[in-house]
Protein backbone atom coordinates (compact mmCIF):
# COMPACT_ATOMS: atom_id res chain seq x y z
CA UNK A 1 0.00 0.00 0.00
CA UNK A 2 2.39 2.38 0.87
CA UNK A 3 4.48 1.45 -2.26
CA UNK A 4 1.33 2.07 -4.31
CA UNK A 5 0.58 5.40 -2.50
CA UNK A 6 4.20 6.82 -2.90
CA UNK A 7 4.55 5.72 -6.44
CA UNK A 8 1.24 7.26 -7.66
CA UNK A 9 1.41 10.68 -5.62
CA UNK A 10 5.45 11.08 -7.06
CA UNK A 11 4.05 10.84 -10.55
CA UNK A 12 1.28 12.90 -10.51
CA UNK A 13 1.67 16.98 -10.52
CA UNK A 14 -0.48 19.54 -9.86
CA UNK A 15 -0.57 22.80 -7.84
CA UNK A 16 -3.38 23.78 -5.05
CA UNK A 17 -5.47 26.32 -6.14
CA UNK A 18 -6.80 29.15 -4.16
CA UNK A 19 -9.99 28.55 -4.97
CA UNK A 20 -9.81 24.57 -3.90
CA UNK A 21 -8.47 25.44 -0.29
CA UNK A 22 -11.67 28.37 0.30
CA UNK A 23 -14.08 26.01 -1.32
CA UNK A 24 -13.49 22.67 0.00
CA UNK A 25 -14.70 21.52 3.22
CA UNK A 26 -12.26 19.78 5.02
CA UNK A 27 -14.57 18.90 7.66
CA UNK A 28 -16.30 16.62 5.90
CA UNK A 29 -13.17 15.21 4.80
CA UNK A 30 -12.46 14.96 8.76
CA UNK A 31 -15.11 13.21 9.77
CA UNK A 32 -15.06 10.69 6.67
CA UNK A 33 -11.36 10.08 7.45
CA UNK A 34 -11.79 9.33 11.08
CA UNK A 35 -14.78 7.21 10.34
CA UNK A 36 -13.54 5.52 7.95
CA UNK A 37 -9.28 5.29 7.16
CA UNK A 38 -8.69 5.71 10.59
CA UNK A 39 -8.56 1.33 10.97
CA UNK A 40 -5.80 1.54 8.58
CA UNK A 41 -4.11 4.54 9.17
CA UNK A 42 -3.02 7.41 11.51
CA UNK A 43 -4.90 9.99 10.40
CA UNK A 44 -4.07 12.96 12.97
CA UNK A 45 -1.75 15.62 13.14
CA UNK A 46 0.26 13.47 15.60
CA UNK A 47 3.53 13.22 14.53
CA UNK A 48 4.31 10.39 17.36
CA UNK A 49 1.32 8.47 16.17
CA UNK A 50 1.18 5.16 14.45
CA UNK A 51 -0.92 3.66 11.81
CA UNK A 52 -2.88 0.35 12.76
CA UNK A 53 -1.59 -1.14 9.82
CA UNK A 54 2.25 -0.93 10.04
CA UNK A 55 1.60 -0.92 6.12
CA UNK A 56 -0.59 1.80 5.73
CA UNK A 57 0.93 5.17 6.01
CA UNK A 58 0.28 8.05 8.19
CA UNK A 59 -1.71 10.85 6.01
CA UNK A 60 0.44 13.03 8.37
CA UNK A 61 3.57 11.51 6.09
CA UNK A 62 1.24 11.95 2.77
CA UNK A 63 0.98 15.40 3.52
CA UNK A 64 4.38 16.24 3.81
CA UNK A 65 4.93 14.51 0.49
CA UNK A 66 6.17 17.08 -2.14
CA UNK A 67 4.14 15.33 -4.42
CA UNK A 68 0.95 15.79 -2.53
CA UNK A 69 -1.36 17.66 -4.43
CA UNK A 70 -5.26 18.72 -4.94
CA UNK A 71 -4.92 17.10 -8.32
CA UNK A 72 -2.61 13.94 -6.75
CA UNK A 73 -4.57 13.16 -4.18
CA UNK A 74 -7.89 13.29 -5.76
CA UNK A 75 -6.58 11.28 -8.89
CA UNK A 76 -5.64 8.54 -6.00
CA UNK A 77 -9.48 8.79 -4.43
CA UNK A 78 -10.45 8.20 -7.53
CA UNK A 79 -8.30 5.02 -8.15
CA UNK A 80 -8.32 1.70 -6.76
CA UNK A 81 -5.64 -0.10 -4.68
CA UNK A 82 -4.54 -3.30 -4.41
CA UNK A 83 -4.37 -3.33 -0.91
CA UNK A 84 -7.54 -1.07 -0.28
CA UNK A 85 -10.95 -1.41 0.06
CA UNK A 86 -12.29 -0.08 -3.08
CA UNK A 87 -14.23 3.04 -1.23
CA UNK A 88 -16.50 5.45 -4.01
CA UNK A 89 -16.27 8.57 -2.73
CA UNK A 90 -18.74 11.50 -4.08
CA UNK A 91 -16.90 14.51 -5.25
CA UNK A 92 -17.64 16.69 -2.49
CA UNK A 93 -16.37 13.76 -0.31
CA UNK A 94 -13.20 13.58 -1.86
CA UNK A 95 -12.64 17.20 -1.88
CA UNK A 96 -12.78 17.19 1.70
CA UNK A 97 -10.29 14.41 2.21
CA UNK A 98 -7.96 15.81 -0.05
CA UNK A 99 -8.24 20.00 1.92
CA UNK A 100 -8.14 17.36 5.09
CA UNK A 101 -4.40 15.64 4.47
CA UNK A 102 -3.29 18.45 2.51
CA UNK A 103 -4.34 20.87 5.85
CA UNK A 104 -2.13 18.39 7.88
CA UNK A 105 0.97 19.19 5.87
CA UNK A 106 0.36 23.20 7.13
CA UNK A 107 0.57 22.27 10.86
Amino acid sequence: MKLALVSTLAFLTGAVSPAFAEAADSGVGARLVHDTCATCHAVGADPDAKSPDPKAPRFLDVAKMPSATELSIKVFLRSSHKHMPNFILTPEEIDGVAAYILGLGKK
